[in-house]
C-alpha cells in the first residue's frame, strides 16, 4: 500500500467520528476491498480501528485512543506534519488544529529540522539498515547498487536510481529505475542485500513515461466454505463472499498461490476448491510433501 494513502486513512480516522469503506474508497479512489486491506494494515500497526456493520455502519478509532509519544517518533510525526501543512490550503484549514496537537506532543517538529520517515512498528532493524540508505539516495538523487535475490531464489546485481518506497502487504518495496532493465521495477528490501550508495546522481524521471514490469494478475478463486466455518470467512474475505444455505461461496484474488495454499490449508475439510485446476493441484502436491515429510 502507499504511505500516503495509509497515512490520508488515519487522518481521515483521526479527524472525523465515523468513515465508510464507501467513502474511503471514493476519497482515495481505490476498492473497498484495497480499503478493507489498509485499515488491516492500521490495525496491525498498532492504531485501534473498530469496524460497525449496518446501515449507519463504518470504521472509527477506538474509544480513549489518543496519540502519545510512544506512539510515534519524532521522524513520524514529523512526516505527518509537514503533510498536513502541504495540504492545509487544500483542506481548507481543516488541517491546522491537528497540526497544533502534533507540535504540542513534539515541539522540536516547529523547527523544521526531522524530515525523514520510518514506521518503527513496520520495520525490523535488519530492513531499517537498508531503508535509511535508501531515504538517503532519494533525496540525493543517487543510485544505489545491490544484489537482489527474486522470490524463485535467483540472484542478479542491479543498479537503480530509486523512486520511491512504499509498505503494502506487510513488506517494505523500492521502486525504481532499473539501469540493467531499463524499466521500472519494484523490489521486496528484504531481498536485498550488499546495498551501497554510489557518488553517481541522476535527474529524476517521469514515472508515467517509463516502461514498467508487467503487472501481477494474481490468481482468481472459486473457495466453497462449510457453514460451519461461515463466520471465520466472512471475517476474512469481508467483501468477497456470497451466503448460501449450507455454505458460503468465496471469489477473490490471490497474489501469491504459496499464501493461497497456505489459506486452504488452514480450514482443513471445511473448504472446497472450485476454481482453478491448478490451485487444486498446488494443494495436493503440498498435502503429498507434508505426508511424506511425517512418514
Amino acid at each position: 500500500m502507499r504511505l500516503d494513502r495509509m497515512l490520508g486513512i488515519t487522518m481521515e480516522l483521526l479527524t472525523r467520528q465515523r468513515v465508510t469503506a464507501a467513502g474511503l474508497a471514493s476519497r482515495f479512489e481505490v476498492s473497498i476491498r484495497t480499503i478493507y486491506r489498509d485499515i488491516e494494515l492500521i490495525n496491525q500497526a498498532g492504531i485501534p480501528v473498530v469496524s460497525y456493520t449496518g446501515a449507519d455502519g463504518g470504521f472509527e478509532l477506538m474509544n480513549g485512543f489518543f496519540l502519545t509519544k510512544q506512539h510515534f517518533s519524532v521522524e513520524d510525526l514529523s512526516v505527518i506534519y509537514h503533510l498536513l501543512e502541504g495540504m492545509d490550503g487544500a483542506m481548507g484549514g481543516r488541517a491546522a488544529s491537528f497540526m497544533h496537537k502534533l507540535s504540542g506532543l513534539q515541539p522540536e517538529l516547529l523547527n523544521g529540522k526531522h524530515n525523514k520517515l520510518i514506521f518503527d512498528m513496520s520495520t525490523s532493524p535488519s530492513e531499517k539498515a537498508v531503508i535509511w540508505p535508501l531515504i538517503d539516495a532519494l533525496n540525493g538523487h543517487r543510485v544505489v547498487s545491490f544484489s537482489y535475490t527474486s522470490a524463485s531464489g535467483t540472484r542478479t546485481a542491479r543498479r537503480v536510481e530509486p523512486m520511491a518506497l512504499y509498505w503494502e502487504s506487510r513488506a517494505w518495496y523500492l521502486e525504481g529505475y532499473c539501469l540493467m532493465r531499463k524499466a521500472r521495477r519494484f523490489f521486496r528490501v528484504s531481498r536485498l542485500s550488499a546495498l551501497e550508495l554510489t557518488d553517481e546522481q541522476f535527474q529524476p524521471r517521469d514515472a508515467s513515461t517509463l516502461p514498467a514490469e508487467e503487472e501481477n494478475a494474481g490468481l482468481h478463486v472459486h473457495l466453497r466454505f462449510d457453514a460451519q466455518v461461515s463466520q471465520r470467512v466472512k471475517e476474512q474475505f469481508k467483501d468477497s463472499y456470497t451466503g448460501h444455505e449450507g455454505y458460503v461461496d468465496v471469489h477473490t484474488v490471490f497474489y501469491s498461490t504459496e499464501y493461497a495454499v497456505s489459506v486452504v490449508l488452514s480450514y482443513g475439510s471445511r473448504v472446497t476448491i472450485m476454481s482453478p485446476a491448478e490451485l487444486k493441484r498446488e494443494v495436493l502436491e503440498t498435502i503429498s510433501q507434508i505426508q511424506e515429510m511425517y512418514r
